[in-house]
């Protein structure tokens, strides 16, 4: 069986394997980095929860709307996740540090890590939520799918990473 149909199912499918390949072995690294320098599998638990979040929203958000795993919209899957991972490495490594000068006080530690990495974060944010929200403006389909669902994976992800994953820790 030969055909453009078939050479883009087949190459769908091989990006659909890899984004699973790839998302995998990124959690695994984040994992065993966040393993050894908490020395903890429940840090590394919580680590991993704001940022499965946003993609299990726009997995969701694709399927409800009908938007089509292609290879512009596999991107999204990579590039929410990095930017999560980035955030919430970046406040737990603060958190971390606070940890250290609070006598090992949890509480006060996630609220100091907050007042010095959750501006940064909304920052990052911002800027990234415009950068890839102008896609959505695009004559190219493919774009305006991976410019709004970038946006909105990154609305999700610094939600979670503000709001659940300081939840999470002093819970």
């Amino acid at each position: 069986v030969t055909g453009s149909s078939i050479t883009s199912f087949k190459g769908t499918q091989y990006l659909l394997k890899n984004l699973f390949t790839s998302l995998g072995l990124a959690i695994v690294l984040i994992s065993a980095f966040m393993a050894i320098m908490f020395s903890s599998w429940r840090m590394v638990v919580l680590s991993l929860i704001p940022n499965i979040i946003p993609l299990i929203f726009t997995a969701a958000l694709m399927g409800f709307t009908g938007i089509p795993i292609k290879a512009s919209t596999i991107l999204v899957f990579s590039i929410a996740f990095g930017i999560s991972v980035d955030n919430t490495i970046h406040f737990l490594a603060k958190y971390r540090q606070e940890l250290k000068t609070t006598n090992w006080n949890i509480r006060h530690s996630v609220v100091l890590a907050m007042r010095e990495t959750g501006l940064s974060m909304i920052y990052t944010f911002v800027v990234l939520f415009f950068g890839f929200g102008i896609f959505a403006f695009s004559g190219f389909g493919g774009t305006v799918a991976m410019g709004v669902l970038v946006s909105l994976t990154l609305l999700v992800a610094v939600t979670s990473n503000l709001i659940l994953l300081p939840s999470l820790l002093t819970g």
